[in-house]
């Protein structure tokens, strides 16, 4: 296992933040076998991937093995789940294997997942099944290929041994790979055991890790909120532009450095809806497409009501210190939204008519039933091409045309235009019906086929892929209305 001692470990967080973990180790895996490693990603970790590729180098992505220098633990976290707060959820199922420093000198989490029991696990058998671990590889790859901040893949693994959910199914790991696994709920669980010198030592290694201009200011966790805050109403802004719904946006869920992670029961938009909810469990549509910029901020206020104690003595001064802050969340939002749909629409510069072009659109979109991905496209390709092809996309073509020329009114040169438009709206994303097709071929007949001809798709999303046409199409009808699960 010479190769492998190569991992550049320092592990900071079990070094610095003692009592925030739990020493573990990974459940042992009958016959580990990779069934995907994402060489690139090896690579840029400054990682050996014919040495990860190898018997050794599954067992220690199966997290039955622990390489040299790592200090394999599961962190402690807190949440809300759906509004209602557990004081105590932390890593169930999942491993934090140890940081490396990439090629770039910059801070990674190697973490497993599916890895098995811990003292969080709360009765569950800490496993996970080949599906969700393949569709959490393959939107976390997409995601970051669409420039989104996300989690990423670094291998999925077959243990060797069946899991029980409703059925028997292949057990399987999934290494991941993360700026930090920080999360609100992180500083939500020292919160709620009045722990005040542990949230202090929290919010100071939480910017020194991920805001280190901002470590030193006179009152920090003031600063890391304010950094929190303007990261997720970018990521979130990023979300709705690609017509991403996450589906499960607990506290637990929401990370300090700005990145998307778990991805359970999420899926993107076909048919446009703003009320799309494709959860199981969110019966209430909490979590639908529509909420995610208003539930961003009910998770922010979580971690500014656990910020109180280290903002100042007295609660009142500390909530007036805060709300602001917290306040700022929809003009900071606001802000990135028409960002990411003006570049969509390839609109220069600025306009007080923009707003109603983006809000108008989507209304035309969702009473003619249009497809949320191919419309910005069709729009793109009928301005390079003077065709009329995004009116197909609508039942009703009516809201379309008279939204139409307003938009044309607002462009410069038409191909700049298409072309711009090109660079920032995908053909290809993860479409639902797709993703399952993939999963059940690995799950059901060990046929990871589909799986790799969907993921090099969806990771080369904005160029035009000959002969690969159907990938850009929406879900037949008999697909029928789509449901997720969380995979647990």
């Amino acid at each position: 296992m010479t190769a492998l001692t190569a991992f550049r470990f320092d592990n900071s967080y079990a070094r610095e933040l003692d009592g925030f973990y739990v020493p573990w180790e990974g459940a042992a895996a009958p016959a580990p076998r990779i069934v995907r490693l994402n060489t690139g990603l090896a690579q840029e970790l400054g990682l050996d991937p014919d040495a990860l590729a190898t018997e050794d180098g599954a067992a220690i992505l199966a997290g039955a093995k622990a390489p040299d220098g790592a200090t394999p633990l599961a962190q402690a976290y807190a949440g809300h789940q759906f509004g209602g707060f557990s004081p105590q959820l932390g890593d169930g199922r999942a491993l934090l294997l140890g940081e490396v420093l990439d090629r770039n000198g910059q801070r990674r989490d190697i973490h497993l997942k599916g890895s098995g029991r811990t003292p969080f696990s709360r009765g569950g058998d800490g496993k996970a099944a080949v599906g969700p671990v393949l569709r959490e590889y393959l939107v976390g790859e997409a995601m970051h290929a669409l420039g989104v901040p996300s989690t990423r893949a670094l291998g999925a693994v077959l243990t060797g041994e069946m899991v029980m959910r409703e059925t028997m199914l292949p057990g399987a790991v999934l290494a991941r790979v993360a700026s930090s696994h920080l999360r609100v709920g992180t500083f939500e669980y020292f919160a709620a055991r009045r722990e005040t010198d542990k949230l202090a030592q929290l919010t100071g290694y939480a910017l020194a890790r991920h805001y280190p201009d901002l470590a030193h200011g006179d009152t920090p966790a003031l600063s890391l909120f304010r950094a929190v805050r303007d990261r997720q109403a970018r990521l979130i802004a990023q979300w709705m532009g690609l017509g991403f719904v996450h589906g499960v946006m607990n506290t637990d869920n929401m990370t300090i450095s700005g990145e998307t992670i778990d991805y359970g029961p999420c899926a993107f938009i076909d048919t446009y809806r703003a009320a799309s909810v494709f959860s199981s469990i969110d019966r209430q549509g909490r979590y639908a497409y529509r909420n995610q910029p208003g539930i961003g901020q009910w998770n922010l206020a979580r971690l500014a009501e656990a910020l109180l104690p280290l903002l100042a003595d007295d609660p009142d001064d500390a909530i007036a210190l805060v709300t602001p802050e917290l306040e700022a969340y929809g003009p900071a939002y606001e802000a990135a939204y028409s960002e990411v749909f003006t570049a969509k629409l390839g609109l220069q510069g600025a306009s007080a008519q923009d707003a109603a072009l983006v809000t108008d659109l989507l209304a035309a979109m969702e009473a003619g039933g249009a497809d949320f991905t191919r419309t910005f496209r069709f729009l793109a390709a009928d301005l390079r091409n003077g065709t009329d092809l995004t009116a197909s996309l609508f039942s009703d073509r009516t809201a379309l045309d008279a939204w139409r020329p307003r938009w044309m009114a607002r462009l410069g040169d038409a191909r700049a235009t298409a072309d711009a438009m090109d660079r920032v709206n995908p053909l290809y994303i993860p479409r639902n019906h797709l993703v399952e097709e993939a999963l059940g071929a690995a799950t059901n007949d060990a046929d990871f086929a589909p799986f790799e001809d969907l993921l090099s798709i969806v990771t080369r999303p904005f160029e035009a892929q000959p002969g690969k046409d159907r990938f850009a199409l929406p879900a037949p009808e008999d697909f029928g209305p789509y449901t997720t699960f969380c995979g647990t």
